[in-house]
């Protein structure tokens, strides 16, 4: 096969946000038994935490740590501040080649949206909508899509566009992505071919690491014409070389576990 025909890019980084100050204010407010959290952004424009940034430039010296040739030349992020905070700190430190460096904001890439529960904490959603929360329970995280918001199915569907830019556009690049708990878990529902009960178990057992990274290789040796093969999931290696606390939260409100 020659490198013309190789469909996928030959490494794919899918990298969640660093802390944000909404996984602060929610688990402030779960903690306090509140049924709001106190943040006044928009979801897109929340920042990042002290400690994210730290994670961010973390993660963006573990970059600079790659052998040269290793390193991502194409960067996509959510067009949210938390993410796009995250990839700037790995412009700014990881040692790329800007001569060869494609970076994208990407609106397909942006957060779960959650319509009528955004800012409300579980609490809030079973006082203040107690049968959508029923329906939840029933429907399960994956089909189930708030009045106004999106089902995992629904990024799932946005994501399949996402993935058929790679394939046209970045084939055979280095390419790092930059986005939110639900994506990275999305994204591998895709990649990795899984079904509904194989991605909620993946779900289940644990929060996707504030810039936690999982990794995949073009292998041409799969499949009919090669494809991406998982290497590492979720690993948090960049954060803790720099001696950086590491951090699982779930995006507010309604990435909790049911």
């Amino acid at each position: 096969m020659s490198s013309s025909e190789q469909k996928w890019p030959q490494q794919l980084w899918v990298a969640r946000h660093g802390q944000s100050a909404g996984n602060v204010a929610r688990d402030a407010a779960e903690a306090a038994g509140l049924k709001v959290i106190d943040i006044a952004h928009r979801d897109m424009d929340v920042p990042l935490s002290p400690l994210g940034e730290q994670q961010a430039v973390a993660l963006a010296r573990w970059v600079a740590g790659l052998p040269a040739p290793q390193r991502p030349n194409v960067l996509m992020a959510s067009p949210y501040l938390r993410a796009v905070g995250t990839m700037e700190a790995v412009l700014a430190h990881g040692a790329l080649d800007r001569s060869d460096l494609s970076v994208v904001i990407d609106e397909r890439l942006r957060e779960k949206e959650f319509g009528l529960l955004d800012r409300l904490t579980r609490e809030g959603i079973r006082d203040r909508y107690p049968d959508l929360a029923e329906q939840r329970s029933h429907v399960g995280k994956f089909y189930f899509r708030p009045p106004g918001g999106e089902s995992w199915c629904d990024v799932i569907l946005r994501l399949r566009s996402l993935l058929d830019t790679l394939t046209r556009e970045y084939r055979g690049e280095r390419v790092l992505i930059v986005a939110h708990q639900v994506i990275v878990n999305c994204l591998r529902y895709l990649l990795e071919r899984l079904d509904e009960r194989q991605i909620l178990e993946i779900d289940r057992q644990a929060d996707v690491p504030n810039c936690g990274v999982t990794l995949y290789e073009f292998d041409r040796t799969q499949g009919r014409h090669g494809k991406l093969v998982l290497r590492q999931a979720n690993f948090v290696a960049p954060l803790e070389a720099q001696g950086t606390p590491v951090t699982a939260e779930p995006d507010a409100p309604a990435a909790a576990k049911p």
